[in-house]
């Protein structure tokens, strides 16, 4: 209880030093996990990837498209359950600063493929009868107060023209991880168009999604696959839904890791501010620490003095950093444009290594203090000046 005492008195000596320390911890373990908030958030898409599905693209590069007669061709492989696909419509919805991913999909299967996109059965019926229409996510019927019936006009950029589609259902996210902010609409409606506007653009799709029987055989029905198209005008890359993401994310990969790299020289930080206060309050208590080897302290208790307080200051700024954490979070996603990330929330794991980096960090800070209050002769310390 008196070393208690003693850690406790000792950490509130110098308040405007203890206070600044404190200050600096809490700012570090804040910046931290934010900046470990949005490394998940941008890999929350690869965890949410499903393991029987695979993504068939143009094998140079995804911006190229695949011609619509390759569907009935990839049915046939041995394995392949299911086949749909997508084209990326871009467009303009008010002004540009409204980003939400517009897509032309094949209508009468797409939702069976993507069954955690979740849609009423009625509204579902009524998309598919109707050319114009879509299916909108959830959260854009909060964002835009949209609602059934409500008619969506879109300025084409990849698709030039006014488009004008008709709200006919509203999907729910089954999972966490599933993106609410999706617009989803016949590709026919497009691809007619191009057929009587850009001839040449007619008949083609963006990127084909295979729901297979097995996950196990995917690499053997990805080859298959690839081989039927193989020294085709458009060659084919198949490849899981997973590595599919991840190769969007490759692209990011250069800001990605400096994000990841600078997280943790943010512990490199927190060990060096604190780090300095305990040597500066060690070379101030030399003599103070050989008072207590005479009245018969021992080295654990001098242990315990300045471990104790190095861990205390730590644990205190990293409760501060914490408790600042998830206010900042939620206003840098107020901040962001909607639809970046459809899930953007602190985990678990960046709250564990956050809380255990402050501990870690406030043991390491005390070794060289400790070291030097053990080694130091009694006599010597009493006769230090300064």
């Amino acid at each position: 209880m008196r070393v208690l005492k003693l850690i406790y008195k000792n950490m509130f000596r110098h308040k405007l030093r203890t206070s600044l320390t404190v200050a600096g911890i809490a700012i570090a373990v804040t910046s931290f996990v934010l900046l470990r908030t949005v490394l998940t958030a941008w890999y929350e898409g690869v965890d949410a990837s499903a393991v029987d599905r695979l993504i068939v693209r143009h094998s140079v590069s995804f911006i190229f498209p695949l011609p619509y007669a390759y569907k009935e061709r990839i049915l046939k492989v041995p394995g392949v359950k299911d086949v749909t696909f997508a084209t990326w419509f871009g467009g303009v919805y008010r002004d540009k600063k409204q980003f939400f991913a517009r897509m032309a999909v094949e209508a009468d299967n797409f939702f069976d493929v993507y069954s955690e996109m979740l849609v009423p059965s009625g509204e579902l019926e009524t998309f598919k009868k109707e050319r114009n229409s879509c299916i909108i996510g959830e959260q854009l019927v909060e964002r835009y107060n949209l609602k059934i019936g409500d008619i969506v006009s879109m300025d084409g950029d990849i698709f030039p023209g006014k488009w004008d589609v008709v709200v006919r259902g509203i999907y729910r996210p089954r999972d966490k991880s599933t993106d609410p902010s999706n617009m989803l609409f016949h590709w026919q409606y497009v691809d007619e168009r191009m057929k009587a506007e850009w001839p040449s653009r007619a008949g083609l799709v963006g990127w084909y999604v295979v729901k297979i029987d097995r996950p196990d055989e995917s690499a053997a029905i990805s080859a298959e696959i690839d081989k039927l198209f193989a020294n085709s005008s458009a060659e084919t890359k198949t490849e899981t839904e997973r590595a599919f993401t991840l190769g969007f994310l490759s692209g990011a990969s250069a800001v990605i890791t400096a994000i990841n790299m600078l997280s943790f020289v943010i512990i490199g930080i927190i060990l060096l501010v604190l780090g300095n206060t305990m040597i500066m309050a060690a070379r101030e208590r030399v003599k103070e620490y050989a008072v207590l080897k005479t009245l018969g302290f021992s080295a654990h208790h001098l242990v315990g003095l300045i471990a104790g307080e190095s861990l205390l200051i730590a644990a205190v700024g990293g409760g501060v950093g914490l408790a600042l954490a998830f206010p900042l979070v939620h206003g840098f996603e107020a901040a962001l444009p909607k639809g970046w990330f459809p899930v953007f929330e602190v985990k678990a794991i960046t709250l564990i290594l956050a809380a255990s980096g402050a501990v870690v960090v406030g043991a390491l800070a005390a070794i060289f203090p400790i070291q030097r209050a053990l080694r130091e002769r009694i006599v010597d310390a009493l006769r230090q000046v300064g």
